[in-house]
């Protein structure tokens, strides 16, 4: 296999200082995130209020068998816990597949054909939530749409760059700003069709969403460089052997994935015991405001998409303020000081915690804080991580590596979830500081690997 590191960086049209093509990828994703979190918002009341009660589940093929199959292992299901486990299933299926949609992309079709293939597939399965019978073939077609589309979309934004180009991280965290718009807006619309005219509406316009970064993507493939399945066959060196240094990258990113799988079982806490203490433990009460307005328990799951736009761009510049000094952080760098800055945002929670009291009730501003520092942590990891799979795994099992990558949240949010299950039995400011460990511990074990990943191979990390 040739050495990557050696073949020069293509020739692009820029835009604002980056390649033409990454306000391309920028807009699919922010589409295709749109119409995820749009249906994701809406599948649970889906399932309780409507296709769950009587007269409605006896026509959704294949439900009462998978039912069954649960109750087997949970024992009876109600509507509620049957609903929560049918989403639980969904959202975590949709960060595994991503590794056999890599799969397919390195040794068959290439990135672009699967992406296609892949937003596809997830148009037609928003479409087919509006069918009611349809309803565990469409999840089963998003989840197979979404491992096709995920990992190849993210590793096109890193062959936009030539090897040791600065701008890669700071290209992958606008990006990210991609993501979280999408997830920011997709409720808003998405969610309020669904429950004010209907559902089916919310899912049409879920499924509208993806056809828009369907048509987004084929505008833009001129833009973008050609697959390195394409210029592999193209070279003849599509069935050689990856090479030693090609292994230790591998085995690296690997031992890295643990650490990524603690941050997102610290980081998922947003979700689940956040809100709980959003809601039993925080006074959401605005006092400036006149009539002192309480901030609903919900609305606090819009502080961190909302905060990556407002972070986003003062941490592009100082980065690339950084570069032009010599004193950018590496890629393993920023990672660990993701994680330090989840363990510190859990601390002031701690503290808040500990200053209230179980009978009390904190601040909102304590909340503020705590998505602010949470933030500036997965600005620092998230999207750092992505760009570090994309310049440091082979070429050849590139998007396989991205899918594995992605994988780390779908065990992190399981993780998750197990240390969720001890906040009723533990003293608040101990369950924060047990999440803090938690990062704090991920954090460490980047930090050590950063010197032999360095020396894995010759490229700027």
């Amino acid at each position: 296999m040739q050495d990557t590191a050696a073949a020069p960086a293509p020739a692009q049209k820029e835009l604002f200082g980056h390649p033409r093509g990454l306000s391309f990828l920028f807009a699919t994703e922010m589409w295709e995130r749109f119409s995820y979190y749009g249906m994701r918002a809406l599948l649970v009341l889906y399932l309780v209020k409507y296709v769950l009660l009587p007269g409605h589940s006896e026509h959704v093929i294949g439900l009462a068998t998978l039912k069954g199959g649960m109750e087997a292992v949970f024992g009876p299901l109600g509507a509620q816990p049957f609903a929560s486990l049918i989403y639980g299933f969904y959202t975590s299926l949709v960060y595994l597949t991503p590794i056999f949609g890599g799969i397919l992309a390195d040794r068959v079709l290439g990135q672009r054909r699967t992406v296609l293939i892949g937003a596809a597939l997830m148009a037609i399965g928003h479409f087919m939530m509006a069918f009611e019978p349809l309803l565990l073939f469409a999840l089963l077609t998003l989840i197979l749409g979404n491992g096709a589309f995920k990992p190849n979309i993210s590793t096109q934004v890193g062959e936009l760059y030539g090897p040791g180009d600065p701008r890669r991280d700071r290209a992958f965290s606008i990006f990210y700003v991609g993501i979280n718009i999408g997830a920011f807006f997709s409720p808003l619309v998405c969610g309020t069709l669904g429950t004010e005219l209907g559902w089916h509406y919310g899912f049409a316009a879920a499924g509208v969403g993806m056809l828009i970064g369907l048509l987004i993507y084929v505008r833009g493939l001129r833009e973008l460089p050609p697959d390195e399945l394409q210029r592999a066959r193209a070279a003849h060196r599509e069935h050689e052997p990856l090479t030693a240094a090609d292994w230790r990258a591998i085995g690296m990113l690997l031992v890295l994935f643990i650490p990524n799988t603690l941050f997102w079982a610290a980081y998922e806490q947003q979700g689940n015991t956040i809100a709980l203490w959003a809601d039993a433990h925080t006074d959401r009460s605005v006092s400036f405001l006149p009539g002192q307005v309480s901030i609903p328990v919900t609305w606090f799951q819009a502080f961190n998409p909302f905060m990556i736009f407002a972070f986003t761009p003062a941490l592009v510049a100082l980065w690339g303020w950084q570069a032009r000094r010599g004193g950018e952080p590496s890629s393993v760098t920023k990672m660990a000081f993701g994680c330090f800055g989840v363990a510190l945002a859990n601390l002031l929670m701690a503290y808040a915690a500990a200053h209230t009291g179980e009978a009390g009730k904190a601040s909102w501003l304590w909340l503020s804080g705590y998505f602010a520092i949470v933030t500036v942590g997965e600005l620092y990891l998230s999207p750092v991580g992505l760009s570090l799979v994309s310049k440091t795994a082979p070429a050849r099992v590139l998007s396989m590596m991205m899918g594995v990558w992605f994988a780390g949240s779908f065990l992190g949010n399981f993780l998750a979830g197990y240390l969720g299950s001890f906040w009723s039995s533990m003293e608040k400011p101990a369950f924060f500081v047990m999440i803090a460990s938690v990062a704090a511990f991920a954090g460490c074990l980047i930090a050590l690997t950063e010197l032999p990943l360095w020396k894995t191979r010759r490229r700027s990390f």
